[in-house]
């Protein structure tokens, strides 16, 4: 947005009521004649009858007509303007505007905040430059301004040329993507330097980190800044350092100097061999105000070598308070491990002790089992004994001795044959008689068929 505390701002000396028709949606015939007047025309004479009310329009309407009215010039969408950088201004929002001039005229500028980013200098006061961009209305102002795409101080049209070509080229090839970039290691152990081991730079990163940060190593790959063979020496010492183990962060450094002084870091080879860096890389190149090829394509861009030194490390002095934290943290991160062991083996301890058996009772417990046993085995025995006894009485009763005690005999042929009829003898045949105590020998006199009567008796 424009600043509007500039002397150039008009105020408003009327206001229109928001009733006011706009003659700019309500007649589109008539303003079209009133933009493309005849140029030869010759004055109408006033024609007889009553005289018609005057056109009139709202200021948004005039301005909103101007504005389209320049965004259809093709030749003011994109103008080359050379002239000199006046009263240049920085708002808090990021934005440059200032006041583009000759000798007879001026013209307002506004440069946003992300095209101030890329550009290759920083409007001051008094600098002679040219700017490219796009002639538009401020409608809320009513005033026309430049609004700038780029800006490249005078005299090095050609050089910027090759830059926004190569630019967008890079850009294209994707080259100076966001998603490419990666963040710095906190804690670098190795950083290697591209610069020029005889000029300030050198001296000047190695006394900012001897001083933030004195644990890290420093490995230099030397290389010419400036002139026709610091492109290819620059390539060569990056490729070098790449070359390189255990390296964590790269810095490329070099000094201020003019557009053509820093060309070699806009040249194509260089750029893509930053863009090729295996770890992460640091580009501070000249100035703040100094913008190159190359830092589109590092990691990080630092204004300056020695912001470079300081954005690849850490501050040493904050090391005490930074390890006195990590020793708290891990010093409570160790009392939390012990407390959740702790509370573990108690709970498997309690769990063990709810499964280990109580000697105690499991004894008596085995006391009564085992005296229930004896008693029943007893029992068990006793009816088995009884049962038993009783079988053997029944037995006895059954048996032959028992038949032979109540005054029975058996008879037995001499060759062992039970006699159960009287017919399987003869008299005189001897026989054996089996009484309940002892035998008899005996001969048979006589046999009679009947006679088993008498036993009923």
């Amino acid at each position: 947005m424009a600043d509007t505390s500039a002397p150039w701002h008009g105020r408003e000396v009327a206001r229109m009521s928001a009733d006011q028709p706009t003659l700019w949606d309500d007649a589109p015939k008539a303003e079209a004649d009133v933009e493309n007047p005849p140029v030869d025309a010759e004055p109408m004479p006033p024609r007889p009858g009553p005289r018609a009310e005057p056109r009139i329009l709202r200021v948004t309407d005039l301005n909103r007509r101007v504005r389209s009215l320049l965004d259809a010039d093709a030749i003011l969408a994109d103008v080359w303007v050379e002239g000199e950088v006046s009263q240049p201004s920085f708002p808090a929002s990021g934005h440059c505007f200032f006041t583009l001039k000759d000798a007879n005229s001026q013209v307002r500028c506004a440069l946003f905040r992300e095209e101030l980013g890329r550009a290759v200098v920083r409007p001051a006061h008094g600098m002679n430059v040219i700017i490219r961009g796009r002639v538009r209305a401020y409608e809320s102002q009513g005033v026309y301004q430049l609004y700038v795409a780029s800006i490249t101080p005078a005299g090095a049209g050609d050089l910027h040329a090759r830059y926004e070509a190569l630019r967008a080229q890079l850009t294209a090839a994707g080259l100076f993507d966001e998603a490419r970039r990666r963040p710095i290691p906190r804690w670098p152990r190795r950083i290697g330097v591209v610069t020029s081991p005889v000029g300030a730079v050198w001296r000047d990163i190695t006394n900012v980190l001897r001083r933030r940060y004195p644990l890290v190593q420093l490995v230099l790959s030397p290389s010419v800044v400036q002139g026709v063979t610091a492109a290819p020496a620059i390539e060569r010492a990056l490729r070098r350092i790449y070359a390189q183990e255990g390296i964590d962060t790269i810095i490329l450094a070099r000094g201020g100097g003019s557009l053509e002084d820093l060309w070699s870091f806009n040249e194509e080879r260089v750029v893509r061999a930053v863009a090729d860096a295996p770890v992460p890389i640091i580009v501070g190149v000249g100035h703040e105000s100094d913008v190159t090829l190359a830092d589109f394509a590092a990691d990080l861009r630092a204004p300056t070598p020695s912001a470079a030194a300081e954005l690849a490390t850490p501050d040493g002095t904050h090391l005490p308070a930074i390890l006195d934290r990590f020793r708290h943290r891990a010093g409570a991160a160790l009392e939390q491990v012990a407390a959740d062991r702790r509370r573990f083996v108690d709970a498997e301890r309690r769990a063990l002790a709810g499964l280990a058996p109580d000697i105690d009772a499991a004894r008596q417990r085995a006391g009564d089992l085992i005296d229930r046993g004896g008693r029943v085995l007893a029992d068990r025995l006793e009816r088995r004994r009884l049962a038993l006894a009783a079988s053997a009485d029944t037995l006895r009763t059954l048996s032959p001795v028992a038949t032979l005690e109540r005054g029975y005999a058996v008879a037995r042929a001499p060759d062992g044959r039970i006699l159960r009829d009287s017919t399987q003898t003869s008299a005189g045949q001897p026989l054996q008689v089996i009484l309940s105590r002892g035998t008899v020998e005996t001969r048979v006199e006589h046999t009679r068929a009947d006679g088993t009567e008498e036993l009923l008796r």
